[in-house]
């Protein structure tokens, strides 16, 4: 948004770059001049704090295209640029018809050029000394642009960053640090139970005002990777975990992974089918909202190969079971 001081401040002069700069051009010298400049590289140092300021300002203009557009007309008014248009009656004139119609000059011009040359001083000066430069006059223009009016200096732009982060700074939390653009390390505090696709803002820290106003904030998009053994499920915990026919068949106790610590033991009753949960209280994701469980799926594990004596063993043992199909009930369901 536009602000009344851009008639003084020359940014592409701060970022040591000429007015035809490219972006490309303009990222470069910036980044080079805020490392330079940055706070962290010279601390104490009052000039360097200010120095950074500018360019942090100058930046955020100037790589904005919408922005660096307005700038430069703005800059061109605060030059001396005249605009002219026609006086005939009912032609649209720009600048010429708005100040005609406040003043007389109108569509009655007769034909005559009617000049109006913007001094240093700033568009916001004049409508101000038109309108009695009363606090509080809104904006002129979009509400997402144009001129400032007089009710208080502009907020910094928000700005969106991304970062991934490992399954289990996701689940427990953790503080990680980020490298902004502007050459800034920002220290950012990962809450316990943050989820895939998350956002979290960062009050304060995205781009500074232009004209001394709130900082914007970063909204910050986070990645949970995902982890080889482990799924979440709510404030829950999933794990697969395999038993063998003969452990199924006949019961008995495994040592299942946790999160983060020590395994532990659990009993597996005789008869145990495939996908039965077994439940651990308490050890899934621990929030402020509460903490969840460790869901351990029992998966039956069938050998892939079999010795001639196991396989002779095993045909025997089939024969002793009763003679019915697990499958009938299934089938009768389907029908």
């Amino acid at each position: 948004m536009a602000s009344q001081d851009w008639f003084d401040k020359d940014f592409y002069k701060v970022l040591g770059v000429a007015k035809d700069a490219t972006p490309a051009e303009l990222k470069k010298s910036y980044r080079k001049l805020a490392r330079k400049y940055h706070p962290d590289s010279n601390p104490g140092d009052a000039a360097s704090e200010s120095k950074f300021k500018e360019l942090s300002e100058a930046n955020s203009v100037l790589s904005d295209p919408e922005q660096r557009k307005e700038y430069d007309a703005v800059r061109a008014m605060g030059g001396g640029a005249r605009f002219t248009a026609p006086g005939g009656g009912g032609q649209q004139g720009g600048f010429d018809d708005v100040f005609g119609g406040m003043f007389g000059g109108g569509g009655g011009g007769g034909g005559r050029q009617q000049e109006y040359t913007f001094q240093q001083g700033g568009f916001d000066d004049i409508l101000g000394g038109m309108f009695g430069g009363q606090q509080g006059g809104g904006r002129f223009g979009n509400p997402s642009g144009g001129f400032r009016g007089y009710g208080g200096p502009t907020r910094g732009r928000d700005v969106i960053a991304s970062t991934t982060i490992d399954f289990v700074t996701a689940t427990h939390g953790d503080q990680i640090t980020l490298q902004t653009q502007d050459g800034r390390e920002i220290k950012v505090k990962i809450p316990a139970g943050v989820t895939d696709g998350q956002k979290i803002k960062l009050r304060g820290k995205g781009q500074p005002s232009p004209d001394g106003g709130e900082q914007g904030d970063i909204v910050l998009t986070v990645t949970v990777r995902k982890h080889p053994v482990f799924e979440r499920d709510g404030l829950n915990l999933r794990v697969h975990v395999p038993v063998t026919f003969v452990e199924a068949a006949m019961g008995a106790t495994i040592e299942v992974p946790t999160l983060g610590g020590p395994p532990v033991k659990l009993r597996v009753a005789p008869g145990t089918p495939s996908g039965r949960i077994l439940r651990v209280k308490g050890r899934g994701v621990a929030t402020a909202k509460g903490t969840g469980d460790l869901l351990a799926e029992v998966q039956v594990a069938v050998p892939s190969h079999l010795t001639k004596d196991a396989e002779e063993k095993l045909k025997a043992f089939a024969e002793t079971l009763p003679k019915e199909n697990p499958r009938d009930e299934l089938l009768a369901r389907a029908r």
